[in-house]
């Protein structure tokens, strides 16, 4: 299973990224270098949304359609 996931950064930014395993990949955004170097620059994150898909193809693509829309459509998807 894929996950996408998006997170709040600590100054009030959004990120949005694909994993296999949330609770690892949202430790390691707020502790490990292995986070990705957008986050480590606005520590602490905050999971607040996430979406199970079946394949890495399907995650990408709902990733790169999440990408695409506008801050307030993703304030609105987290709600």
């Amino acid at each position: 299973m894929y996950y996408l996931y998006l997170l709040r950064c600590a100054d009030d930014t959004l990120y949005t990224g694909i994993t296999t395993d949330v609770a690892r990949r949202v430790l390691e955004h707020n502790t490990s270098p292995r986070g990705a170097k957008y986050t480590h620059a606005r520590r602490p994150v905050e999971l607040v949304y996430t979406k199970k898909f079946r394949s890495r193809s399907t995650a990408s693509k709902a990733e790169y359609k999440l990408k695409q829309l506008s801050r307030e459509e993703k304030l609105k998807l987290i709600k």
